[in-house]
């Protein structure tokens, strides 16, 4: 079925919405989330306050979509990258992915890292996005050999793997594993623990907590990376 034509009034709009969301995004890089004022984007596009309300009811849902925004830029920085050679050197590759996009953008990190403002309810549809940024790490893991110390992760990993049908979906997605392969359960155990290991190291940097300490952050994020390449036996 041939795509649907838009009409000019919906290119406007969307055109308008997509401005809005550039204003929000300078804002927020000069200022935090605190800076991310609607009254102030709609004086910078030339409109009143309500005609701006019109594309976005409230600032809750400019920062959802500019979370789903930051989740997007995030998964298409780690899909960039080359991971054919598997293995240990394929998590040093999203790894640092992940880390330089941070880095490059900090102001997007942290909006996406925690609740941007007290009472924020993130949209449903920033799991999907941020299954995204992790889906290359469960290709990874897939073929990893795990230490009998991650036993006690791996058996709380399959259960969860066995009892929701979406996850499942998720890993067979970027592994073709079935929920029933054990390697599945070695594939979602190994992202999942490389992910709080890369956001603590990444949200540290980015929150300038290393500053004055005698490392890089790149270093000891590869370091980290190479004990969990090791707990995985990772080749």
């Amino acid at each position: 079925m041939a795509a649907q034509t838009r009409s000019p009034r919906e290119r406007y709009r969307e055109q308008t919405r997509a401005e809005i969301k550039e204003i929000a995004v300078r804002q927020l890089a000069e200022g935090g989330v605190g800076s991310v004022a609607l009254l102030r984007i709609a004086k910078d596009i030339g409109m009143s306050g309500p005609a701006l309300y019109r594309y976005f009811a409230s600032r809750d849902e400019l920062l959802a979509e500019m979370v789903i925004d930051a989740y997007q830029d995030a998964a298409e920085a780690i899909h960039a990258v080359d991971t054919s050679a598997g293995g240990r050197s394929a998590l040093h590759v999203l790894g640092a992915a992940f880390r330089d996009w941070a880095v490059s953008h900090p102001h997007l990190y942290l909006l996406v890292q925690g609740t941007p403002v007290p009472g924020f309810t993130a949209p449903a549809e920033t799991v999907t996005r941020a299954r995204a940024v992790i889906g290359p790490f469960l290709a990874v893991f897939a073929k990893g050999r795990p230490l009998r110390t991650l036993d006690p992760l791996m058996g709380e990993f399959e259960r969860w793997l066995n009892e929701d049908a979406e996850v499942a979906a998720w890993v067979e997605q970027w592994t073709g594993l079935a929920p029933d392969d054990s390697a599945a359960t070695v594939a979602l155990t190994g992202a999942i623990t490389a992910w709080p290991q890369i956001h603590g190291t990444v949200s540290l940097e980015t929150a300038g907590q290393f500053a004055g300490m005698g490392h890089r952050p790149a270093t000891l994020l590869a370091v980290q990376l190479d004990i969990l390449a090791d707990a995985f036996q990772l080749t």
